[in-house]
């Protein structure tokens, strides 16, 4: 089991997707929303409650 990189959300086996960067960090995400807040927008996870579990 993984969890959100941006939420912290615990993932189920099957669900979510993997983002690979080219350093080979592997992100995971729970929805398109986490993934584009973190990837495209750049935005610190604790500055959102709903981030913050």
């Amino acid at each position: 089991m993984s969890k959100c990189s941006f939420c912290n959300k615990d993932l189920e086996r099957g669900t979510g997707s993997i983002v690979i960067k080219k350093d080979g960090k592997i992100l995971y995400f729970d929805s398109k929303k986490c993934e584009k807040n973190l990837i495209k927008l750049g935005r610190d996870p604790k500055r959102f409650k709903w981030a913050n579990n």
